[in-house]
């Protein structure tokens, strides 16, 4: 009663202040009833409407380098505009009323209405847009309406690939549209564009979890998947590991709030053994034949001491950026075409016959098997026969007397088949096929290589007849090789009977040092099997390969390289379909320097005119350039790496 008893008196300023408290009480009061009771409907059903929605944001991925760090496969920056359509809410309302008003839509009517409500806001913005950066902006209405529908919490792209001008145009405008924001986010780059694409390979949009992800995600970020080459074969080490974002969204679909639950985790980096400078080297020099960028074939440029590839060129090629858009019709006819067959690897996923460059592989048989003089010589009538009425082979050497240097370098078919007839060589033959893993994988890039074809033991004694072996002597019939098990077969020729594992991969590093992924080291120089051939027999071959490029009548002169010492055989295969030649496969196979071998060349062409002419002066280029690059630098390439 104090508080009254004092309000009874004639105290003015006391009162005022009373009121003033009651007053504010009452206020409060009233306040609290409006929120508890009047505004509680609003809020539980806002509560209700508000959920958590998890988005899979993808890595950056690694890049791939060549073996001194220059990046074949890197990731630049891509700016793009996004509209975040929370923030257009309130125009979406104001002008469905003003359509409203304007249409008077029935009940039927009313969703088009509101349809086209929203999409008009969202035009008009991009029309804005499009005058600021001085380029077009059109919305697609229906890409537009499936986005509202199915991916309203997430930003539409509405500009993609700007420019650094247009980065800048958009950057001096005064902000004045709602909803506006310049992302940046990463793009897949081939900076040497078709450069070693077959090998580099391509990628296609994947947006699935990866090994160690969160298994469940509402919505996904665009992202990629290794599908061939090294994009392919190193996929779960470069893609990296996704994050996880998580955005809370309102009744409406809205976003209100964003925020990582997990960081995305980089891929890693992956350093070849590819020379990005040899690789150019051997893609201009495939083009100097005489069918320019039609020609279809390969090349390989391999270190005979360890394996290690230097260059892996495969023609016709491709630009892999065309795999990370929409590919036109044109552009997917050319890359099907069924003779030029762009997208085919033709260094290891094509088997062919090796015609004349496998009679290093046959006179080195027939002198393990004691059978071949070198000195002798053997006459030769200009054809082999086994007996008559058979079907003879042609010997495009004239006829004549042959010992082992000349018979390699004229290429005589009659001297070869002879040798591998007697008695020892022919088992000796698949011997040396076995210990080249001929018709096995390289497993060099799995499952995107072939195991060509080459006879076993067992085949040889079931219903195999002299025209069979005589064939094989000669690179034809039971044999089918890719060019890297050639590059193989020489380098083994070349450094004293060693098969080394090709090795294209050196090392993996992560570019974040927290990163899961582990750094791995691809050792050099990984022995697969030794010929078992005597080094005195191998010392023959490599001087009779010597000759076929150094003497004035060899086939292979025409990789004579001044300077340089080189070893080679020319083969020419014919290829036969129901018993009518159809087309031919030249080749030349080459090592260098012959005293100190650091080089293997392999050169194939497909229906080329004869090794010698069309892939032996594909080799010289080679050669001339690598001294060039040498003598430029003062170091081998292996010093140099």
């Amino acid at each position: 009663m104090f508080i009254f008893d004092q309000l009874k008196r004639d105290d003015r300023e006391l009162r005022f202040l009373a009121i003033i408290m009651f007053a504010g009480c009452a206020v409060l009061i009233t306040g609290l009833w409006y929120i508890q009771i009047v505004s509680s409907r609003h809020f539980e059903a806002d509560l209700i409407g508000q959920a958590t929605r998890t988005v899979r944001v993808p890595a950056v991925r690694g890049k791939i380098l060549d073996r001194n760090g220059i990046a074949l496969a890197d990731n630049r920056p891509v700016f793009s505009l996004d509209l975040y359509l929370a923030e257009l809410s309130e125009q979406f309302r104001a002008n469905y009323r003003k359509l409203k008003a304007e249409y008077r839509p029935t009940r039927d009517q009313i969703e088009h209405v509101q349809r086209l409500a929203r999409f008009q806001v969202v035009s008009n913005i991009a029309h804005q847009v499009g005058q600021w950066l001085e380029a077009p902006v059109t919305i697609d209405e229906q890409e537009f309406h499936n986005h509202f529908i199915n991916l309203r919490a997430l930003p539409l792209s509405i500009v993609d690939h700007l420019t650094l001008d247009q980065v800048a145009r958009f950057s001096e405008q005064p902000q004045s549209l709602p909803g506006l924001d310049l992302r940046v986010a990463p793009r897949r780059v081939y900076p040497y564009g078709s450069t070693a694409a077959h090998l580099i390979g391509i990628m296609k949009r994947d947006d699935s979890s990866m090994e160690n992800e969160d298994a469940f995600f509402h919505y996904r970020l665009p992202d990629w998947r290794g599908l061939t080459g090294i994009e392919s074969r190193f996929d779960s080490e470069m893609r990296g590991l996704a994050g996880t974002r998580s955005i809370t969204v309102n009744y409406l679909g809205y976003q209100t709030t964003n925020s990582f639950l997990r960081e995305p985790d980089p891929g890693a980096s992956v350093t070849l053994t590819i020379d990005l400078r040899v690789q150019m080297i051997a893609e201009r020099a495939m083009r100097s034949t005489e069918f320019g960028d039609a020609v279809r074939g390969s090349v390989l440029v391999m270190d005979p001491r360890n394996g290690d590839i230097l260059a892996m060129v495969s023609a016709p090629t491709y630009d892999p950026h065309v795999f990370l858009g929409r590919i036109s019709q044109e552009t997917f006819r050319l890359l099907n075409d069924p003779i030029a067959r762009p997208q085919v690897n033709r260094a290891i996923y094509n088997h062919y016959h090796p015609g004349s460059i496998f009679k290093m592989i046959t006179g080195l048989a027939a002198l393990e098997a004691g059978q071949l003089n070198p000195a002798v010589e053997v006459y030769n009538p200009g054809y082999w026969q086994w007996k008559e009425g058979t079907r003879p082979i042609k010997d495009l050497a004239a006829p004549g007397m042959y010992d082992l240097r000349r018979a390699f370098v004229k290429s005589s078919n009659n001297y070869f088949i002879r040798h591998a007839m007697l008695p020892g060589v022919l088992d000796r033959l698949i011997t040396l096929g076995e210990r080249l893993h001929f018709g096995k994988k390289s497993h060099l890039i799995p499952g995107q290589d072939v195991p060509g074809n080459y006879p076993t033991k067992t085949d040889i004694r079931a219903g195999w007849g002299p025209g069979d072996t005589a064939n094989l002597s000669i690179g034809q019939g039971a044999i089918h090789v890719t060019p890297l098990q050639v590059a193989t077969m020489t380098s083994a020729i070349a450094n004293g009977g060693t098969v080394y594992w090709p090795r294209v991969a050196a090392k993996i590093e992560p570019n974040d040092p927290e990163s899961h992924i582990q750094p791995l080291y691809y050792r050099p120089a990984q022995i697969r099997d030794h010929l078992g051939a005597s080094a005195s027999n191998l010392e023959i071959i490599r001087q009779a390969m010597r000759a076929d490029v150094h003497d004035s009548d060899g086939t292979g002169k025409a990789a004579l390289t001044p300077g340089l010492t080189v070893g080679g055989k020319t083969g020419t295969a014919e290829v036969e379909k129901a018993g009518k030649i159809v087309d031919k496969i030249t080749w030349f196979t080459s090592f260098a320097p012959v005293e100190a071998p650091r080089y293997v060349v392999v050169v194939m062409v497909e229906s080329g005119e004869f090794g010698g002419s069309t892939c032996a002066p594909v080799a010289g280029i080679i050669y001339r350039e690598l001294i060039k690059l040498e003598q430029s630098t003062g170091l081998s390439l292996s010093q140099l790496n």
